[in-house]
């Protein structure tokens, strides 16, 4: 990262670790950081800022809160109950990055004439004059150095535009060495803060009261795959391709194999073979580099976000979707979620599973 001294840069605070030394770094760096929070909904609660603010007093950095309740509902929360209504399983991290979060940031520095913003992912941005297989020059979105915390699977679906406007700076750090920075430096509050791994509109323990809320309960059979009846389910949008907890059948284990959405049936299996495929597509889907491949090329790609990557053949676009085949079946790829593809250390884009 090239350090441009008293360049003033804006700074995504969610209140947490992760941004706020990337604050910290970007000051020490010579920046002149100013610090940003959005206001999102949150489903039974309100979120607080208090750490966040605190950091950027410590920092002695201007600090702004905008309010973005509607337009998180709008792009982000909708769009999360329309994918359980149709029976996929949604990835609200990844359209939230792309439509609310760097939108938004990079709306803001704008209006104060900021050329660049930056967030505490783990992840590298590279300006090259093409990517292999891809003759464009452009900003790579490369995996962090922290293979363990490397982010750019939600950061999929960017654009050039924004690539070309945004610093991580924790892509070159560890999430040992964030933490050793933070005790160094004295940010007590950040360490002992839990990390949050849940959907930051509704946490993973209160989903199942918001499904309930939003979508009601539909009772139907479970059956398997000779139609015997199993069991009763709540709601098909309670499940995703591949489960195993959570259906209370006995005789297990049983795994979620396929929704039958006319007749509100959910179908089971015990053999994990029949929910392994090798052929997946993709629509809509999006290149970072902001040009298709125009012949096969060979990837490694993921169909969830903590997933190793595998290997796959990825085809040219044909009517609006893309064809992708691994080496090996990959187990419940699920409509709705994205698949995520690399070449060695370049993430050249992703796409929603259909």
């Amino acid at each position: 990262m090239k350090n441009i001294p008293k360049q003033k840069i804006i700074v995504g605070m969610s209140g947490g670790i992760d941004s706020s030394i990337t604050a910290f770094l970007l000051k020490k760096q010579g920046w002149q950081p100013i610090g940003v929070s959005l206001n999102l909904p949150q489903w039974r609660g309100k979120k607080t800022f208090t750490s966040a603010k605190k950091t950027c007093q410590r920092l002695n950095i201007p600090y702004y809160l905008i309010d973005c309740q509607k337009d998180f509902k709008d792009k982000v929360v909708d769009y999360f109950i329309k994918e359980l209504k149709k029976g996929q399983t949604p990835n609200p991290c990844v359209i939230c990055n792309r439509y609310l979060k760097f939108a938004k940031l990079i709306e803001f520095a704008q209006t104060k004439k900021i050329n660049y913003v930056a967030t505490g992912h783990y992840a590298r941005i590279k300006k090259v004059s093409k990517f292999k297989s891809l003759k464009v020059q452009a900003c790579q979105l490369l995996q962090a150095k922290d293979k363990n915390k490397d982010q750019t699977y939600n950061l999929c679906f960017l654009t050039q535009e924004q690539l070309k406007h945004t610093l991580f700076p924790l892509g070159e750090y560890t999430k040992k060495q964030v933490y050793q920075i933070a005790n160094k430096q004295g940010f007590n509050w950040l360490i002992k803060k839990k990390q949050s791994q849940d959907f930051c509109y509704v946490n993973n323990k209160l989903l199942t009261e918001f499904l309930t809320k939003k979508l009601g309960k539909q009772i139907g059979n479970i059956i398997d795959e000779k139609g015997n009846i199993l069991g009763q389910h709540e709601g098909l949008h309670f499940y995703t391709i591949g489960q195993r907890k959570g259906l209370k059948i006995n005789d297990g284990p049983w795994f979620v194999k396929s929704f039958d959405k006319m007749k509100n049936i959910l179908i089971v299996t015990k053999n994990e073979k029949e929910i392994a495929q090798k052929e997946i597509y993709l629509s809509p889907f999006n290149f970072l580099s902001g040009k298709l491949a125009n012949k096969p090329i060979k990837i490694m790609a993921k169909i969830r976000y903590l997933q190793p990557l595998s290997e796959a053949i990825l085809s040219p676009a044909k009517n609006k979707q893309l064809k992708l085949v691994f080496k090996n079946p990959q187990k419940a790829a699920t409509p709705g979620q994205f698949c995520v593809f690399y070449q060695k250390n370049i993430c050249l884009g992703g796409g929603k599973i259909i």
